[in-house]
C-alpha cells in the first residue's frame, strides 16, 4: 500500500469509533525534551521548530522546494549542505555554495522524474547518520515512508516532516494504513512539535478536530536523555503559515489529557 486510501462515499462511511481517533492521536502527543525548540527559516511560511541538537550536522534533505528557500538558507548559515530535490522547478529560490539541486520528485520508486529517498541518501551521503529531513511533498509523505528503508530513516536524527489529509483517518482502513506508517516512524523517533497549517480549516467530528495538513517534529530516540509532555500551544517560536489567513492553533485533544 503506497499511500492513503481513497475510498468510495460507502466505505468512507464505515468510521472508527472516537476512541479509535483519539488513541491515535495520543501516539502523536509531543514531548519536550533538554534540546529545547529554535525556529530555522522565515516566520511565515517556510519557517519550521526543530530542536536544537544541530551540533555535528552537516547535511539536509529538503525534497519539495518550491518558491522559497529560507529553511535551507538558516541551515548553510550553520555549515549544513541542503540536498532539494522538485522537479516542478528549475532550481531553488537562489543559488548557495552549500546548496545542491535534482530535478526529480521524491517518490516510491526511482523512475523517470522520481527518486527513492533511499537512493537519493545512498548517491550522497550513505556513511552519515546525523542527517535532517525536511519534507513537504504535498501528500506524497506517505508513499515515500511506505518505500523508505529503516537503515535509511535511521540516518536522520531530525525531521519534519508536513502530514496531508489526515481527516481521512475517519475511514478504518486509512486509519489502519496511517497507523502502519507512524509505526515505522515512531519505532526510532519522538515527536517533539506539532503545528497545524492554518491554510486549511479544521475537521471536526465526534468532538475531535483534525488539522488537514500537519507539520510533525520528530527527534531521534537515541538523541534524548529525558523527555515530559510538551503543554505550551502555540510554542512562542510558532508563526502561521499564512499571515493573512485566520490563525489555526494546535487543538487542545492533540497534547491535553
Amino acid at each position: 500500500m503506497s499511500g492513503i486510501i481513497n475510498n468510495p462515499l460507502s466505505d468512507f462511511l464505515r468510521s472508527p469509533d472516537r476512541d479509535e481517533v483519539m488513541q491515535f492521536i495520543k501516539r502523536l502527543r509531543p514531548y519536550t525534551t533538554e534540546h529545547p525548540l529554535i525556529r530555522i527559516g522565515p516566520n511565515w511560511d517556510g519557517g519550521y521548530l526543530l530542536p536544537d541538537d544541530l551540533s555535528g550536522v552537516q547535511s539536509c534533505y529538503s525534497p519539495g522546494v518550491g518558491d522559497s528557500s529560507g529553511f535551507e538558507l538558516d541551515l548553510a548559515k550553520r555549515g549544513v549542505h541542503s540536498y532539494m530535490a522538485d522537479a516542478s522547478v528549475s532550481g531553488p529560490a537562489f543559488s548557495h555554495p552549500l546548496f545542491s539541486f535534482e530535478k526529480k520528485f521524491l517518490g516510491e520508486e526511482d523512475s523517470g522524474d522520481y527518486t527513492t529517498l533511499d537512493s537519493w541518501v545512498k548517491r550522497h551521503t550513505p556513511t552519515d547518520h546525523n542527517l535532517i529531513l525536511q519534507m513537504d511533498i504535498e501528500g506524497g509523505e506517505y508513499a515515500v515512508i511506505n518505500s523508505t528503508s529503516e537503515e535509511v530513516f535511521s540516518k536522520f536524527r531530525i525531521m519534519n516532516i508536513e502530514f496531508h489529509q489526515l481527516y481521512l483517518i475517519w475511514n478504518r482502513k486509512n486509519l489502519d494504513s496511517i497507523n502502519v506508517f507512524f509505526d515505522k516512524l515512531l519505532k526510532n523517533f519522538t515527536v517533539v512539535h506539532l503545528h497545524p497549517n492554518n491554510y486549511e480549516r479544521g475537521f471536526v467530528k465526534d468532538g475531535i478536530t483534525i488539522p488537514p495538513v500537519l507539520e510533525i517534529t520528530f527527534l531521534r530516540n537515541d538523541r534524548i536523555k529525558q523527555k515530559s509532555p510538551a503543554q505550551v500551544f502555540p510554542h512562542p517560536l510558532d508563526f502561521d503559515n499564512g499571515a493573512h489567513v485566520a490563525p489555526f492553533p494546535l487543538p487542545a485533544e492533540w497534547y491535553k489529557d
